[in-house]
């Protein structure tokens, strides 16, 4: 498969999932209210910092080493064994520690009659086993297939808990629904692995730790990234603005789902050319990769400025408080995809001690900006400390990448892309203030639906119109040929 269609195959299915976590976070803010997905976040953050102690880079170098395409059933297993024993230590921690996370996540108490210990402790051995069996399909280079797993695990989430929700299980019913999810699409996709496990050496561990010791950073700069303000929020702020500040972020990842799709689809096929070829080799696929990075997101932003306080409108009044916030995570979320992309790029050529080095930096100072600004200013301080960091570690990671390969960063296509985002935003502009001046339409779903699906149709048409390149790109990966674009 084609890298671009492998590309829209993961994008593809990531919007589909995400459009079903959407509608289920919808239904859950207008049944539950902010508070309750409040808990529910701050529960969801635990996990991942507990996941990511349990995981310390294992998840990155089966990936890597897998993706080499030698002794890899060896490798399986000397990375099962590693995440299990991390796991089990993980879960003894949690369980000594019951009275500071119940202090920490105060509100639970009030709806649900278990300790949060419990569904902590289940959240991580689900997630871990689902995040294994996708790592092993990437490894062996089926990003297409660990990519359609994500729809699928998170309908099966979606409906698990909505269907537990509308039976009066409130917060119990998204925990368990959401743990049950992953679960079960973990065992799906194993049926795809076709690595076998194998008796693993002394020097198997040694080569995922080799590589391990430095990509672990990479893990905590992403959860730095997607949760250290939110747990910093559940320390400073009331839990109904976590639960706002979620839902934006929610909204902001979104447009990153591209962005992720081509870093995944990317990530290997780098690994390999650089190993099977060389180094400068992998430039290209660095080039095009930096070229359609932030196709979905240079608009997101532009839109999301435009149309902000609306989207959120859709969760219901309480959660219009997080427009500015909406707008800021998204910057940070577009400026993010380009770090990651560059970022891939040293972990690929195998200098995951440069990108070491990188996340260092990012996390210290993502960490103190939080910390002081949210102190400061609120949720708005979180926004604005996550973008400021972000920025940074984007000149740092290029500058490093720099150092290893020369590659040319494609000015003229990211230009035509804000080119048609702007000619975009001009348009969305003027169709919101006509449709509010006339009240030709005043249900404010129907107007979201409306701008956003004309915004989409004018962004594409008008970088079809200008973009030589991007016509090329849709031409050569579509499976018949458009007179137009050829």
């Amino acid at each position: 498969m084609k890298l671009g269609q492998t590309s829209v195959v993961v994008f593809l299915s990531k919007v589909v999932g995400s459009a079903l976590g959407f509608l289920a976070t919808l239904y859950f803010a207008r049944e539950l209210g902010a508070e309750v997905l409040g808990v529910y976040a701050l529960v969801l953050t635990v996990v991942a910092w507990l996941i990511l102690a349990a995981d310390l880079g294992v998840g990155g170098a089966t990936i890597k080493r897998i993706s080499e395409g030698t002794e890899q059933g060896a490798y399986l297993t000397a990375a099962v064994v590693w995440t299990v024993l991390l796991a089990t230590a993980i879960s003894i921690a949690v369980v000594l520690g019951q009275t500071v996370l119940e202090a920490y996540i105060t509100e639970f108490e009030q709806y649900v009659a278990l300790s949060v210990v419990w569904f902590v402790v289940a959240f991580v051995f689900a997630k871990l086993f689902y995040r294994t069996t996708s790592r092993l399909l990437k490894g062996e280079r089926r990003v297409h297939i660990a990519g359609l797993l994500d729809p699928v695990k998170i309908g099966s989430q979606s409906l698990l808990q909505v269907g537990l929700v509308v039976l009066g299980f409130g917060l119990f019913g998204m925990l368990v629904g959401a743990i049950l999810g992953a679960i079960l699409v973990g065992f799906i996709g194993l049926f795809w692995v076709t690595v076998r496990p194998a008796r693993p050496a002394k020097r198997h561990f040694q080569s995922l730790f080799d590589y391990a010791k430095f990509s672990w950073l990479g893990n905590l700069k992403a959860r730095a990234f997607n949760e250290v303000d939110i747990l910093l929020l559940g320390v400073f702020v009331p839990t109904q603005l976590v639960g706002v500040y979620s839902v934006a972020w929610s909204l902001a990842k979104f447009l990153d789902l591209f962005g992720t799709a081509v870093r995944s689809t990317i990530f290997p096929e780098l690994s390999y050319t650089s190993t099977q070829e060389s180094r400068q080799a992998a430039a290209g696929l660095l080039e095009e990769a930096l070229a359609y990075t932030g196709l979905i997101a240079t608009p997101g932003l532009v839109g999301g400025v435009i149309l902000g306080d609306r989207l959120l409108r859709l969760y219901g009044q309480e959660f219009v408080e997080g427009t500015a916030v909406l707008g800021l995570l998204i910057l940070a979320v577009l400026i993010f995809s380009y770090q990651k992309q560059l970022m891939g790029g040293l972990n690929g050529l195998d200098r995951p001690d440069l990108a070491f080095r990188v996340n260092a930096v990012f996390i210290g100072l993502n960490a103190s900006l939080n910390l002081g600004l949210i102190w400061l200013y609120g949720i708005e301080g979180a926004a604005v400390a996550t973008a400021l960091s972000t920025a940074v570690s984007l000149v740092l990671a290029y500058y490093m990448l720099s150092q290893l390969i020369s590659f040319e960063l494609p000015y003229a296509q990211l230009a035509r892309q804000w080119a048609a985002a702007l000619g975009m935003g001009v348009v969305v502009l003027a169709g919101r203030e006509l449709l509010e001046t006339t009240e030709l339409i005043s249900h404010n779903a129907i107007i979201v639906v409306s701008l956003v699906g004309l915004g989409a149709g004018i962004y594409f048409l008008l970088l079809l119109a200008i973009s030589r390149e991007f016509r090329a790109t849709v031409d050569r990966n579509l499976p018949v040929e458009i007179p137009f674009l050829g």
